[in-house]
């Protein structure tokens, strides 16, 4: 089920947004070629590098190559295992499901840091030290930006994190209740720290074609580059999940909280429904920013995140509390 989930909201993410919206956005049509309007392209890729050679380069250590791929996108399948996609469409509730879900996510720096070492090639090992640097100065906000909701919501239970939004009220109105609105600050700095999460335009400094090849996945080929590629875009849709549970309010609707009596069942489908679209919205964002941005430079990207999103958070943190303390007063 897991494994089923990623690569299809991988290979949505891929036809939508990279073969479709940056071909419309750029006034072209994209694949049109494989199926109609282009829907087998995905397939087609796929068949491609499976087909390709997989090499070792000479002076790599093969072990660590073979495994980098693995960890990274087992990282991002273990990160599938909480995000709740209707009432009771969750592989497990763990009650510290937030903190096990950005725990895990971050794996894929080890697997990250592996690839450009053991490549034994000097564009992938700088990509791996850039990577490294960005993801651990990205992932201080993208935590202290959950904080927020946390403290809302009294929980680090995902699940309960949706059901508190379809309780809350803002100024008495039912509906008004999703944490974007009182945590605005917060869902803005989650954003922006998941698309340096995934290394994207404009955060892609780890990758930079101009500079650096392909990065980190230089040496790479055939299956073993397709696992990145997937290992990516399968991260793009997790972290679009958790955004979308954490600050949209996931699976719920107005109306969803509703006794649903023999039609129970259709709830589920129709949460799991509204679940893929908040996702896809979001998305939609991340991959908007990613083809409109030019890339920072190095200095950038970092001061960006030590001097302006951390303090940003923290700030937002106090504020949460003080509103939170004042409000129960």
């Amino acid at each position: 089920v897991i494994l089923g989930a990623a690569l299809l909201g991988a290979g949505t993410f891929v036809y939508v947004y990279l073969f479709k919206m940056v071909s419309h956005l750029q006034s072209r049509l994209g694949p049109m070629e494989s199926g109609p309007h282009g829907s087998l392209q995905l397939m087609a890729e796929v068949l491609k590098f499976i087909q390709k050679e997989d090499v070792f380069p000479s002076r790599a250590d093969r072990r660590v190559f073979a495994m980098a791929p693995v960890i990274v996108i087992m990282s991002t399948f273990l990160v599938y295992v909480v995000i709740p996609v209707g009432p009771r469409g969750v592989v497990s509730g763990f009650d510290v499901g937030v903190l096990y879900a950005l725990a895990v996510s971050s794996i894929s720096v080890i697997g990250i840091l592996m690839a450009g070492w053991a490549s034994a090639n000097k564009y992938s090992l700088m990509g791996g030290l850039r990577a490294a640097g960005q993801l651990i100065a990205y992932e201080l906000p993208l935590v202290l930006a959950v904080v927020g909701v946390v403290m809302q919501a009294g929980s680090l239970n995902l699940q309960t994190i949706v059901t508190t939004q379809a309780r809350f009220k803002l100024f008495g109105f039912e509906g008004l209740g999703l944490f974007v609105i009182p945590q605005l600050v917060g869902f803005f700095i989650f954003v922006v720290s998941a698309q340096a999460e995934l290394t994207q335009t404009p955060f892609d400094m780890p990758v930079a074609e101009s500079e650096l090849v392909a990065g980190y996945m230089t040496e790479y080929t055939g299956f073993r580059f397709l696992i990145f590629f997937i290992g990516e875009f399968a991260t793009a849709f997790a972290l679009a999940g958790i955004g979308a549970v954490l600050f949209l309010g996931g699976w719920w609707l107005p109306g969803m909280g509703a006794h649903w009596g023999h039609l129970a069942w259709a709830r589920e489908v129709v949460g799991a429904g509204v679940m893929f679209a908040k996702v896809m919205l979001l998305g939609f964002v991340i991959f908007w920013v990613r083809f409109t941005l030019p890339r920072f430079r190095e200095d950038q990207l970092q001061r960006f995140a030590w001097k302006f999103l951390i303090p940003l958070a923290l700030a937002d943190i106090l504020v949460t509390g003080v509103v939170k303390v004042a409000v129960h007063a």
